[in-house]
């Protein structure tokens, strides 16, 4: 890596344009020659870092690199508050009235399984990129809807099966009460208990109501388990740990499983707090010249200090396969069938700077390297955003569930 590269990087965010004077023009040929993306997510609540700016610079990026192939590429987004009935109706409203052709990130698991079945009852293409739950390639698999960068399975076996070699044999969960949260106990409590540990107990929190932690903290100190797993996300995982932080459990031993840990939650925590904590990751801005580019370019593009996450290079990656599929396939066709596209989206190989080769499994999985990371002491930090060290990579067929074993009804 080049010293110029990385200084492109880090310094991206203080030269940029300010987020919301980003230029971009919407086509204005007929909407039978444009594809109309959009992107649903948290803009205001909980997951807002970990979408927000970033997430819109990312996929306007993909547009932009795109480039012209014959059609005109449309961008809309909208902020479902984390609310499944809003995320549902504003779905219905962008295809029925708006000639939306295909729905970005989600955030929450429980807006992305039921925005999933919209746009297989409309025969649209839903592709969560910053959505967890594993049920999207397994029971709620359909044909609309490719699920990329992580998932509940993938967190479970890459950070916490770690956390169990490293001896971290007893476990408390702290689960945020919706699919998301379920789905992530779930899922880790299986690995726990195949390597050997067990789960001592667990509290559900509200969301995305729960601010105050305390209460859950003394029960998860009472069950005298090893390892607090946090099955939660966003700034409820933040809060957890800067709380379990001023209880002073983990001088006294206790591990924590921040079992969804983002770049953007580093930022927040800041490495003194985080330092330690181990997580997985599908993506980090600094493992290699491509993705050290793509990151530079988003932090241009949106304008905000805040570290290019897995969620973001998600929707980098997914709109710009998208797209190439749509422009194999023919706009016409792309626009009639939103099932056609996803069934040319798993036929191509994926390729981008975001996450290098890959491809996508009959279930709709979108298959990619994980990474166990280690936050960063402040003195081995070399500088704005260096937060990991990379402990192993994990190829595909290990990090992620096998396709025989989700119950996806679409594999025969």
């Amino acid at each position: 890596m080049t010293e110029t590269t990385r200084r492109a990087v880090l310094g991206a965010a203080a030269t940029a344009p300010v987020w919301g004077a980003l230029p971009y023009s919407p086509a204005k040929a007929q909407a039978a020659n444009t594809i109309k993306i959009g992107m649903l997510t948290d803009f205001s609540g909980p997951f807002r870092d970990l979408n927000g700016p970033n997430s819109i610079a990312a996929a306007r990026l993909a547009i932009q690199e795109f480039g012209q192939r014959g059609f005109n590429v449309e961008f809309v987004s909208a902020d479902h508050q984390n609310r499944p009935d809003a995320g549902v109706a504003i779905a219905r409203r962008w295809i029925d009235n708006e000639n939306v052709d295909m729905i970005l990130n989600l955030a929450a698991s429980s807006v992305a399984l039921a925005v999933s079945q919209v746009a297989l009852e409309r025969n649209k293409v839903c592709i969560p990129t910053s959505t967890a739950t594993s049920d999207l390639t397994g029971r709620a698999c359909n044909t609309n809807t490719i699920h990329w960068v992580y998932d509940t399975y993938m967190l479970a076996k890459v950070a916490g099966a770690a956390t169990v070699r490293a001896g971290g044999q007893s476990w408390f969960f702290i689960t945020a009460d919706y699919a998301f949260g379920h789905a992530l106990e779930r899922d880790t409590s299986n690995f726990v208990r195949a390597a050997g540990g067990r789960v001592v107990g667990s509290v559900r929190h509200p969301f995305p109501a729960t601010t105050d932690f305390s209460s859950f903290l003394v029960q998860a100190q009472a069950s005298r388990a090893q390892v607090i797993g946090l099955a939660n996300a966003g700034a409820d995982t933040i809060n957890s740990i800067k709380q379990i932080g001023e209880f002073g459990l983990t001088r006294r031993g206790i591990k924590v499983a921040a079992l969804l840990l983002f770049d953007t939650d580093v930022h927040a925590l800041g490495l003194a707090t985080a330092q330690g904590l181990v997580c997985a990751n599908t993506f980090y801005w600094d493992l290699n010249d491509r993705t050290r580019r793509v990151s530079a370019a988003i932090l241009r593009a949106s304008g905000v200090d805040m570290p290019v996450a897995m969620s973001h290079a998600g929707d980098y990656s997914a709109s710009m396969h998208y797209l190439k599929a749509c422009a194999d396939l023919g706009v016409t066709a792309a626009k009639a069938s939103g099932r056609a596209v996803v069934e040319r989206m798993k036929a191509m190989p994926t390729d981008d700077d975001a996450f290098g080769a890959g491809s996508i499994r009959a279930d709709g999985r979108k298959l990619h390297p994980a990474y166990l990371c280690e936050v960063k002491t402040p003195a081995e930090s070399r500088g704005r955003f260096d937060f990991y060290k990379i402990l192993q990579t994990v190829t595909p067929e290990e990090a992620f569930r096998p396709v025989a074993e989700g119950g996806c009804s679409l594999i025969r």
